[in-house]
């Protein structure tokens, strides 16, 4: 049987400067951008003015979480939810009921069940071997003996 390695804490961002991971520098980056290009384009007034909105609004975007997940995750959310038409979703169940006629002589049960009994010599060798998946091949050179007298 084969074994595969699980992995585990997938849902955990990959770290690059320390406790930084790759969504926060890509997003601090930008940012940074932003206010750079803001500083080169405007007069200082404007930089000023822009900045105290840029920063900000980058911090809050690279390290924020609302409820586990990412800002930007969470105003998404909230976008979809604000601009969705129906806001209330209920569940009705409709029910169709399918009308069949069946005949009185198929309703009847026409089987009879007439349990057999193995020795609990045989059955602890059988779950012997179906525990083991087959590695466990019984004292009997035919297996398939103690399955066929079932």
């Amino acid at each position: 049987m084969n074994n595969f390695i699980v992995p585990q804490f997938i849902d955990v961002e990959d770290r690059i400067f320390g406790p930084i991971t790759i969504r926060q520098f890509l997003i601090c980056t930008f940012g940074g951008l932003l206010v750079f290009a803001a500083f080169k384009l405007g007069d200082f007034s404007l930089f000023v003015f822009q900045a105290i909105f840029l920063v900000p609004t980058t911090i809050v975007f690279a390290f924020v979480r609302v409820n586990g997940k990412s800002f930007h995750y969470f105003l998404l959310d909230l976008l979809i939810y604000l601009f969705r038409v129906p806001r209330i979703a209920v569940w009705q169940k409709k029910e169709i009921v399918a009308k069949k006629q069946i005949k009185e002589e198929f309703k009847k049960d026409t089987y009879t069940f007439e349990p057999k009994f193995l020795p609990r010599a045989k059955l602890n060798e059988i779950s012997l071997i179906v525990d083991t998946g087959g590695a466990y091949v019984g004292e009997n050179d035919n297996n398939s003996n103690l399955i066929a007298d079932n």
